[in-house]
C-alpha cells in the first residue's frame, strides 16, 4: 500500500491551501484517514481524522480552520486549510489504517510528507 501526498507549498498568513493523499495497491478496506504533522524540533502530532463514515476529529489549534474529507470510492483523503497562520508551519503526512484483505489485519500506513510553510 502506498499513500501519495501533495498540495503543500509556500503561502502567505491568512491564505489557504488543499492537501490531498491518496492510498494505491492492495487494499480491501480503509478506516481511518487522517493528517499529521511535524514541525522542526517537534514530535508529530494529529491534525485531523475521518472515519470511513465520516465522523471526524480535530486539534483545537485547527478547529474552525481546517476542514478534512474524503472520497472512499478514490481512496483519497484531503485537507482544506483555510485562514494559516505561520505556527501551521510544518511537514503534513497523511495516514490511512488499511485492511489488505479480508480477514487480515489493519495496518497503519503513511504517505511520504508534504512541506507548508506559512511566511510573509
Amino acid at each position: 500500500v502506498q499513500l501519495q501526498a501533495s498540495g503543500g507549498g509556500l503561502v502567505q498568513p491568512g491564505g489557504s491551501l488543499r492537501l490531498s493523499c491518496a492510498a494505491s495497491g492492495s487494499i480491501f478496506r480503509i478506516n481511518d484517514m487522517g493528517w499529521y504533522r511535524q514541525a522542526p524540533g517537534k514530535q508529530r502530532e494529529l491534525v485531523a481524522r475521518i472515519s470511513s463514515g465520516g465522523d471526524t476529529n480535530y486539534a483545537a489549534s485547527v478547529k474552525g480552520r481546517f476542514t478534512i474529507s474524503r472520497d472512499n470510492a478514490k481512496n483519497s483523503v484531503y485537507l482544506q486549510m483555510n485562514s494559516l497562520k505561520p505556527e501551521d508551519t510544518a511537514v503534513y503526512y497523511c495516514k490511512a489504517i488499511v485492511k489488505q484483505r479480508i480477514m487480515g489485519p489493519y495496518s497503519d500506513y503513511w504517505g511520504q510528507g508534504t512541506l507548508v510553510t506559512v511566511s510573509s
